[in-house]
């Protein structure tokens, strides 16, 4: 902490001072950086979930740790990055490498926290979602193909009315997010396993993720083209069950 009269650094001596300061770095932490928001809402989410699912105490526990760990991490992300700023304003490779070693350590931690979650969740929330595939049955092989040309074409008659883009890239909505996504759902309802559902998810997200990074797409034209994908394949494909009795 700063004395601005004498320009000398003062540290707190009270305790209440001193937990002062530090809410004011995690305040500080969330107003700046998007992604300790994130983490915050991520978390009040899976200590929710779990609560609800009435996890062990343990079980809890090892959640809660996992968290407190992706958001300590955080915390230094942010400290080294305002340091970094403080010391190198310019740009400089070995700054550049202090950033990057630093959000390393916040993602080798988030994947760390998203191990945990998933071998503590997994047993009270993939019996669920395999019910709930359960309940749309096995597609027939020939609505599946069906599906997706479905939503092939409902793409470009978007495309079309919107003037925006072509047919393979850039406009509304993403098409290869639609695709993915009518994929995954496909492959969800003919396996009805949970994990193969959640990793076809997976690579459907990565395929609407490239979209944004290659900055053919925007937010709202990714996630238009994620829901329509999944919306048409499911009346598509309730349409075929439907229509066999």
């Amino acid at each position: 902490m700063q004395n601005p009269g004498k320009g000398r650094v003062v540290k707190p001596v009270r305790f209440i001072d001193s937990a002062n300061c530090a809410i004011e770095g995690i305040l500080h932490a969330a107003r700046a950086e998007k992604h300790m928001r994130n983490h915050f809402i991520a978390a009040a989410v899976v200590l929710l979930g779990a609560l609800f699912l009435r996890v062990t105490p343990i079980e809890f526990g090892l959640l809660a740790l996992s968290i407190l760990f992706v958001l300590f991490a955080e915390l230094v992300n942010t400290a080294v990055e305002a340091v970094v700023d403080l010391v190198s304003p310019d740009y400089h490779p070995l700054a550049k490498i202090a950033k990057d070693t630093a959000a390393g350590a916040v993602l080798t931690t988030a994947v760390g926290a998203a191990i945990v979650g998933y071998l503590v969740l997994a047993k009270y929330v993939l019996p669920m979602y395999g019910k709930v595939l359960g309940m749309f049955g096995s597609p027939a092989e020939l609505g599946i193909i069906v599906s997706v040309l479905v939503v092939v074409i409902v793409v470009i008659m978007i495309k079309t009315l919107t003037h925006k883009g072509t047919p393979l890239q850039g406009g509304v909505p993403s098409g290869h997010s639609a695709i993915a996504f009518s994929i995954a759902t496909a492959v969800s309802l003919n396996t009805r396993d949970p994990l193969t559902s959640l990793l076809s998810f997976g690579l459907a997200i990565m395929v609407s993720h490239s979209r944004l990074l290659m900055k053919i797409h925007s937010m709202r034209e990714v996630v238009f083209g994620s829901f329509l994908g999944t919306a048409v394949t499911l009346i598509v494909l309730l349409l075929f069950k439907i229509l066999a009795f």
